[in-house]
């Protein structure tokens, strides 16, 4: 399937905001293209949007184009999806105690954040977290450089996986950063967005936008109704998140349409350390119960495989196979390895 790329280079990008500037000098809409700071001539990014999956998947077909292309319909589509949460599922299984981290992927080096991110996903590395972003630049990228740089220094066998991204197809592509060591490769934002919630401990989320708030409630509505069991979602940063609470208070709760308790689901903080406390203390508590030791890890030195990257549609098995068994060795040994902090087994959600 032929994909747009959004350009990486300071000419293409140029070129880009050229036309939308033209674009909007002549009174066309610009919109902002998805994972960065760049806007485009709305007609450029529907075009590129109409070459992805889920565009496929959540909009009407004409019944002529189905007859011809029937490999592309609704009931064939099933297997691709399905061959998504297979590979995924068996890759993220493989992989111990995790936290997710959440945020703009327009926040650059230049923003506090940014740095608050690596600070917070190196912190919960050390304690033997392995680190869940959605892979691409800004705040993901801060995290994932934070779990990367902590296994580099300290390498074990049991560490090769800490920094995990688990990135999506965008109407322009987004390219994973360099600090993801295992990767996974999703068309479906749904396949995505289940592997966060069923592999997470805990969820951190830093400033964002949509992306950002649709983590955000959707894991607030799945504790709510107890689909899953009840894990820290953490807000970090008070200045940006403040007013949004301050509004669900004085607007949502006195009109009935959520409950004073439900505001407690989400924990506001600008201190790192409190992160990663609040994380371990509830996760021994409620999400990892003591139980039986883990597997034993492979003997120490032995010798560090290339990057792990998976596309979680791929059918082959000589690579697949051989990351699997690298992130099975990560998150038999990272429990053993952090068991003073981290309990040595993963509850896992039904």
């Amino acid at each position: 399937m032929k994909k747009t790329t959004l350009p990486t280079t300071a000419n293409a990008t140029a070129e880009l905001a050229r036309k939308s500037v033209n674009a909007d000098e002549k009174g066309g809409d610009v919109h902002a293209v998805p994972g960065s700071s760049v806007e485009a001539p709305t007609i450029d990014v529907e075009k590129a949007a109409r070459q992805t999956d889920d565009y496929a998947l959540l909009n009407p077909t004409a019944p002529d184009w189905m007859q011809a292309n029937f490999t592309q319909s609704e009931t064939w589509r099933v297997f691709r999806i399905m061959s998504e949460f297979v590979h995924s599922f068996e890759v993220m299984s493989k992989v111990g105690p995790a936290v997710a981290i959440f945020g703009s992927a327009r926040l650059d080096e230049s923003s506090p954040y940014y740095h608050h991110a690596t600070e917070v996903s190196a912190l919960l590395a050390r304690a033997g977290w392995a680190i869940l972003t959605g892979g691409g630049p800004g705040i993901m990228e801060a995290a994932n450089l934070g779990a990367h740089s902590v296994a580099e220094k300290n390498f074990e066998p049991d560490n090769e996986c800490l920094s995990i991204g688990l990135n999506i197809e965008l109407p322009f592509e987004q390219g994973t950063n360099p600090y993801v060591d295992t990767a996974l490769h999703f068309h479906y934002f749904f396949c995505r967005k289940t592997n966060f919630v069923k592999y997470a401990s805990a969820f951190v989320i830093f400033p964002g936008g949509y992306g950002t708030l649709d983590e955000l409630f959707e894991a607030l509505t799945l504790v709510q109704t107890r689909k899953i069991q009840h894990f820290p979602i953490i807000l970090f940063g008070t200045a940006y998140w403040q007013g949004l609470l301050d509004w669900m208070a004085t607007t949502m709760v006195p009109r009935g349409t959520i409950l004073p308790a439900d505001l407690k689901m989400m924990h506001l903080t600008d201190d790192p350390q409190e992160v990663v406390s609040r994380i371990i203390e509830h996760t021994k508590q409620v999400r990892h119960p003591v139980a039986s030791p883990a597997a034993s890890a492979p003997p120490k030195g032995t010798p560090r495989s290339s990057r792990t990257v998976s596309r979680a549609t791929s059918t082959s098995t000589s690579k697949s196979d051989k990351s699997q068994s690298n992130v099975a060795s990560s998150g038999a040994s990272k429990s053993a390895a952090g068991a003073s902090k981290v309990p040595q087994s993963r509850t896992r959600k039904a």
